[in-house]
């Protein structure tokens, strides 16, 4: 079965969140007079996003390091979210992770979200053309998040879960979306450096710059095994704003992707493309 690799520390997914917690903390600074209140709630936001990008449980020693936060600020802190059920200890109460209640956040937000509400029935029906592994994905900075998955009917497929976060260089969803912005704004919008998620991943902005003209050519972007080995994406923008900020894709493996299944995927995500353009009109 193919898989999608797990985070590591070192991943594009961890050092985008790094690079936000560090932006936070100039804001969680806020100079003199800043109100207690807003520096708490930045606080309890960076270390919930902490705990987001680092599955699993963590020491008040490595947390502290990490966000360079007071110690006896953020252990009080940690207990009050425990206590609230947005973190969660083990037996000995020294080590902290994300709790339940923030799947309930995430949940609230894919269950209120109008597009995905629209796209459910153009979702289905482009999983049962193609019969591969379907996505609805969101653009969140530098990234790509999931707002929708279809699961492909075949033995061989990736694993993919709702609220997965990507590079938005590295990903077909992330291209398409990146096309419809102008050279400017993408050179704007990307980092000096582009994290190689494999060794297929364009990592040079001016190549990927170039590739972005290719894309706005065809109406559809590929990513050739860039984020996952063994795996090809084809994605495509739904235009309902501009610049666009969704994105649906088809996965699938190399070794079952031939010339004809190929293009039937083209053709079945144009036309999702053009239902989606069409249900989410007024939004």
């Amino acid at each position: 079965m193919t898989t999608a690799e797990p985070v590591s520390p070192q991943s594009p997914e961890v050092a985008e969140s790094a690079a936000g917690v560090a932006g936070m903390a100039e804001v969680a600074g806020g100079g003199p007079g800043a109100p207690a209140a807003v520096k708490s709630a930045v606080r309890t936001v960076l270390l919930l996003e902490h705990f987001a990008a680092r599955p699993g449980l963590h020491s008040l020693a490595d947390i502290q390091h990490d966000l360079s936060l007071p110690k006896s600020s953020l252990y009080m802190l940690l207990r009050t979210l425990v206590n609230l059920g947005w973190v969660e200890t083990d037996a000995t109460g020294t080590r902290y992770g994300i709790g339940v209640r923030a799947l309930l956040v995430g949940s609230s937000y894919i269950d209120g979200d109008e597009v995905v509400a629209a796209a459910r029935p153009t979702l289905d029906r482009l999983s049962d053309d193609t019969t591969e592994t379907i996505h609805l994905a969101r653009m969140d900075g530098t990234s790509v998040v999931y707002l929708a998955t279809r699961q492909s009917q075949h033995y061989l497929r990736p694993f993919t879960r709702v609220g997965r976060r990507l590079p938005v260089h590295s990903t077909a969803l992330g291209k398409a979306l990146l096309a419809t912005h102008s050279d400017e704004e993408v050179r704007a919008l990307l980092p000096r450096r582009l994290e190689a998620v494999t060794e297929h991943t364009i990592t040079d902005r001016e190549r990927l710059v170039d590739e972005l003209a290719l894309v706005r050519e065809q109406g559809y972007a590929v990513d050739r095994e860039e984020n996952t080995l063994g795996l090809r994406c084809f994605g495509v923008a739904v235009p309902y704003r501009t610049p666009a900020r969704d994105a649906v894709s088809c996965s699938v493996p190399v070794a079952r992707l031939t010339a004809g299944h190929e293009q039937r995927i083209k053709a079945a995500l144009f036309e999702a493309r053009d239902r989606l353009s069409v249900a989410t009109r007024r939004m």
